[in-house]
């Protein structure tokens, strides 16, 4: 996998290397996940007129009303993802513009994306292919289903909240994985960690959050 896109100005290492201060600051605990933030050029996965804001701590538009998720969100989803656990397989929900599916494909052996917009799939899977990110596999299907082929998963992490848990996730996890997951409505949504066990699973509150809707059924659109 190459991550060597350079940038210059508000784009450059410079930029990264002080993202990555930001989010220690504020309780991003893991040295490797503050790594790949260094590493992984943000502005690659965004519009060129947004590039200058790309290392700032705040989510973006992408297009076809999404955003890409602001950094410390995605560092503190991944952080509890990976957390004192080795990743064979993990699912996301809402591939978007592809930035959290590279952040994630550093620390898992594989790593399955769904995204429900074939616009922005077409996108992100350029971009996998220009990064090399070979451990990627993606899918244009209704997350709300995930993708019953790859599992039982290790992890499952989702960029969109619905209302409730999708009991489909919940069922691909695999005993002691674990599904980090965005739920409630606009304005009063929780960040969860639900873990699987033997017989039924555990669930506990992370933080306040929030995430443009998830969505049923799929959008064919490739135009914005």
């Amino acid at each position: 996998m190459s991550l060597d896109i350079e940038g210059i100005g508000m784009t450059s290492q410079r930029a990264r290397d002080r993202l990555a201060t930001a989010l220690l600051e504020m309780g991003i605990q893991s040295e490797p996940i503050l790594d790949v933030i260094r590493r992984i050029p943000r502005h690659f996965f965004i519009d060129e007129a947004l590039a200058s804001r790309a290392y700032e701590n705040t989510a973006l538009p992408i297009g076809f009303n999404q955003t890409i998720s602001q950094p410390y969100i995605v560092a503190k989803m991944t952080e509890v993802l990976v957390k004192n656990k080795e990743l064979e397989n993990v699912l996301e929900i809402g591939t978007g513009c592809g930035y959290q599916t590279v952040v994630m494909a550093q620390f898992a052996k594989y790593v399955y994306t769904v995204e429900r917009i074939d616009g922005l799939l077409i996108r992100a899977r350029e971009r996998f292919q220009k990064l090399n990110c070979n451990n990627i596999r993606t899918k244009h299907s209704d997350g709300n289903i995930g993708w019953p082929a790859h599992s039982p998963y290790d992890g499952i992490i989702v960029a969109a909240a619905p209302i409730g848990v999708p009991k489909a996730l919940i069922e691909q996890l695999a005993v002691d994985g674990r599904l980090i997951i965005p739920v409630g409505e606009p304005g009063k949504q929780k960040l969860l960690l639900i873990t699987r066990t033997e017989n039924d699973y555990t669930e506990q509150y992370i933080d306040s959050v929030s995430f443009v809707p998830m969505l049923s059924g799929v959008n064919n659109s490739r135009k914005q």
